[in-house]
């Protein structure tokens, strides 16, 4: 199959009618084609630009159709969604061939006689759109959680919450860099190449890479790059692919050669293989995940980076005793909700609820409280996570510290791109920061007397 737009329609219907995950679903769709990379790249873009968008392309629908966009046959919504999709969204396609297309799409997927419906409502949205009209600008919204989550495609209590926090401005520019397409940024293997050895081998290639102030090992590649293992260095590890917001939470572990380092939930595996390069490969790690096949990816990168101090612990943190009092360090990045990286995961602003956002607290300040007991005593422990909700990141660690007196923040000592917050923590804002959004702070152990 070599129609891009019908497989990705195949794509998306996997996420509406499955509850699949974009990335996953789109896994399966290139499996079973042999397209070229332009038409590879047009599927992502239409995937997961879709899936980001569903609030806003529903919208729409609602506004011009006889029928809301609920009551439409679920897979007839998905391919106006590609088609209003195009229209919206992506200007370098002519609106005649997307009209055309996607009228094609319905024919040749059951609609048939519904074709003339969504040619008619396409064409009716190009007039709108001509005529200054589109009834996402010109809509008189009743609030402003309902201007930005339906002008932006979010769900109203994530845009809620944010107004609270950073207010109407910043809120409106976070939402926008969530809905650009994410940048890929390398960290250079200091045990193996030089950050200028890596530009000049990119550069022989006419691939365009940018340092990043404040992180030594950080190059960001600019512009369309292929296929990541065909670049220059790959398969001799001289670099691996982790954003910048990742790289920084390392850098605030500062593990030292010859130390013991515990990675509480490591895979897949970026943090641990950035701990063993600042340690230059010398000391332990033990590097824990309950799940097997997520930590055979870690061992792929340790190994394609020639890393020899990385042990490989399967199993749930909670249940090793044998870690307690071990270790120098400890890193705990905690399995989170991934709100501060919505521009990489199209369908996660949809997935979680408020309530699912309470749960991952819990399991939070569980597996807090459960590191915390493998540091020595005076060792440190760094708690980190990819999220920017309150709940999941200052809320755990103003409870830990309140059942834990022993136990005090450590403010940063290092240069760092992000101010620290007056209690010692670091919130990275995407949209202030331009890189992913996270949270860490570096917790210290008191001596006891």
């Amino acid at each position: 199959m070599q129609n891009p737009r019908q497989i990705a329609f195949l794509a998306l219907r996997e996420v509406h009618r499955r509850g699949a995950f974009a990335d996953a679903a789109l896994d399966r769709a290139f499996g079973n084609s042999q397209l070229n990379d332009l038409d590879r790249r047009l599927v992502t873009e239409l995937v997961y630009g879709s899936v980001r968008r569903m609030r806003s392309i529903d919208f729409i629908i609602d506004k011009l159709a006889t029928k809301k966009s609920s009551q439409q046959p679920p897979e007839l919504r998905t391919i106006l969604h590609l088609g209003l999709y195009q229209l919206e969204y992506l200007n370098q396609i002519p609106p005649s061939a997307a009209v055309n297309t996607t009228v094609q799409l319905a024919k040749e997927n059951g609609f048939s006689g519904l074709s003339s419906f969504v040619n008619g409502l396409l064409r009716q949205y190009i007039r709108l759109t001509d005529n200054d009209l589109n009834p996402l600008t010109v809509t008189n919204y009743k609030s402003t959680v309902e201007r930005l989550g339906i002008l932006h495609s979010f769900p109203e209590w994530l845009v809620k919450m944010w107004l609270e926090q950073i207010g109407e401005t910043e809120t409106e520019q976070l939402c926008e860099w969530f809905n650009q397409s994410p940048t890929i940024d390398l960290r250079i293997n200091p045990l193996k190449s030089s950050i200028a050895e890596i530009e000049t081998a990119f550069k022989s290639q006419n691939i365009s890479v940018s340092r990043i102030p404040h992180l030594p090992q950080a190059l960001r590649l600019n512009g369309t790059i292929g296929a990541i293992q065909n670049l220059p260095g790959y398969s001799e590890g001289w670099w691996t692919i982790q954003d910048s917001s990742a790289q920084l939470v390392t850098h605030l572990l500062a593990p030292q050669p010859g130390e013991i380092i515990i990675d509480a939930c490591a895979a897949p595996g970026g943090k641990t293989t950035h701990s063993a390069e600042l340690m230059q490969d010398e000391g332990t790690i033990y590097a824990c995940d309950k799940t097997a096949s997520r930590l055979k990816k870690l061992k792929e990168n340790a190994d394609r980076l020639q890393m020899k101090s990385i042990k490989i612990h399967t199993g749930d943190s909670r249940h090793f005793p044998e870690f307690v009092n071990l270790a120098d360090r400890v890193l705990l990045d905690a399995p989170c909700s991934g709100l501060g990286t919505l521009h990489r995961r199209a369908d996660a602003r949809w997935r979680h609820t408020p309530e699912n956002i309470q749960q991952q607290s819990q399991l939070q300040s569980e597996l807090l409280a459960n590191a915390a007991t493998f540091v020595k005593p005076g060792g440190v422990l760094v708690y980190a996570t990819c999220t920017i909700h309150p709940l999941e990141n200052e809320t755990v660690i103003r409870s830990f510290l309140d059942s834990n007196p022993h136990w005090q923040i450590e403010p940063p000592t290092i240069d760092l791109p992000v101010q620290p917050s007056p209690e010692g923590w670091v919130k990275v804002w995407p949209h202030r920061h331009h890189m992913d959004g996270f949270f860490m702070v570096k917790l210290k152990q008191l001596k006891k007397n």
